[in-house]
């Protein structure tokens, strides 16, 4: 199969990286994946072909979109991005056009979407059929009921089928879709998306290290690294008041959109203090979190689902500008998964005090009985359905 795969990620990264392991899954057919959002270099597997569009980005309140080449205005980027995806189909001729998020968010990119979505429908691209993927939770409208049917609207007219990565155990589309009863397309739950770390990853990260014995290894990241400046900045000063009660190693992530301030302002903090190292980004990532005995971090869904697969104890704090972290944070730490941060548990002291109770615990391996299989059961869905559609 041909597949377009389109994904705008616009704050952190998350949806990136879980468009890009369902991708690898997709690995027995050619696929584009169309990002337009800063931009993140990892390597590609060789049946993807990444098509990036000029970018854009939304502020914090996710209320403002802008382009990330401030020499552009806001209607040019927005033309040409129209023209070039719509262009892609032109030449492809996709099986498959696999949206993430829309329509139940990315609402601001409607104006390149929807385009596609009325000539497959006029059928001049009569191959394509249209499947949205979906995290587990969404986030809270203020009208939510003119949102959902807005929602339903675009899905019943245009899409063929909805796969939500979750397992139906743990969250139900229901808990913050209250329509998804009046969804009259396929929807399936596929498991919760993640890659998994490798045998021998974790003990790899620790011999590059060189830790010696008992000496104990915490990972703090802040995702993509727009937010969580402050979590990080805690986990230092908090290591530093553990500085010679315990041997510990520390290994910071800021993310790869953390502002230059915020990371200098990391660097210094820790320029005077030993055992700690400050990096933007690892593409190793899960061997880190398999070598540690502790993860700190932001509660968005990629990193608590990595959480999960490299079984490592941790402490999460729920971004607070919406409630998808809290909600699902709160549900895997009720199964034992996670321990959750207040605001005011980033005190130093208390924090120190945190990290040592779990540190003394002993590190033991997490595990949640939830499915997190997604990427592979994504890719088997979309090759049986588009099967017994043609069969």
């Amino acid at each position: 199969m041909k597949i377009v795969h389109y994904c705008q990620h616009v704050l952190g990264i998350g949806h990136y990286f879980r468009s890009l392991e369902i991708a690898r899954a997709l690995y027995r057919h050619e696929l584009v994946l169309v990002t337009g959002g800063p931009p993140v270099e990892v390597r590609l597997p060789p049946h993807v072909t990444e098509y990036r569009l000029p970018g854009l980005q939304m502020d914090g309140s996710f209320t403002v979109v802008s382009p990330t080449d401030k020499n552009r205005s806001l209607d040019e980027v927005k033309e040409e991005r129209k023209k070039l995806l719509y262009s892609l189909f032109e030449r492809t001729a996709p099986d498959i056009f696999l949206i993430e998020l829309y329509p139940f968010g990315r609402r601001s990119f409607a104006f390149e979407v929807e385009p596609v979505l009325e000539a497959v429908r006029r059928g001049d691209f009569p191959s394509a059929k249209i499947i949205c993927s979906l995290r587990d939770i969404l986030v809270e409208k203020k009208n939510h009921q003119t949102y959902e049917q807005r929602v339903l609207n675009i899905l019943n007219k245009y899409f063929d089928g909805l796969l939500v990565h979750a397992d139906e155990t743990l969250v139900s589309l229901s808990e913050t879709f209250e329509s998804a009863d009046k969804i009259r397309i396929p929807l399936a739950y596929t498991g919760f998306v993640t890659p998994r770390p490798s045998a021998d990853g974790g003990r790899k990260v620790r011999t590059r290290l060189g830790l010696q014995g008992k000496e104990a290894l915490v990972v703090a990241s802040a995702g993509g690294g727009r937010v969580g400046h402050e979590l990080l900045r805690a986990v230092v000063e908090a290591h530093a008041c553990l500085a010679g009660k315990r041997p510990l190693r520390l290994c910071v992530f800021t993310g790869p959109f953390m502002s230059e301030a915020n990371f200098s302002d990391l660097s210094d903090r820790v320029a005077s203090l030993p055992g700690i190292e400050v990096a933007r980004f690892t593409e190793d990532f899960l061997a880190y979190l398999s070598a540690a005995d502790l993860s700190i971090s932001m509660a968005g869904y990629n990193t608590c689902m990595n959480i999960l697969a490299a079984g490592v104890p941790s402490l999460v704090l729920p971004f607070a500008q919406n409630r998808e972290q809290r909600i699902r944070a709160e549900k895997l730490a009720a199964l034992g998964g996670l321990n959750l941060l207040k605001e005011e548990d980033l005190e130093p002291s208390r924090l120190a005090a945190l990290m040592t109770k779990v540190l003394s615990s002993g590190k033991k391996p997490v595990k949640v009985p939830i499915n997190l299989d997604g990427a592979r059961e994504t890719a088997r869905w979309i090759e049986h359905w588009r099967k017994s559609a043609f069969s």
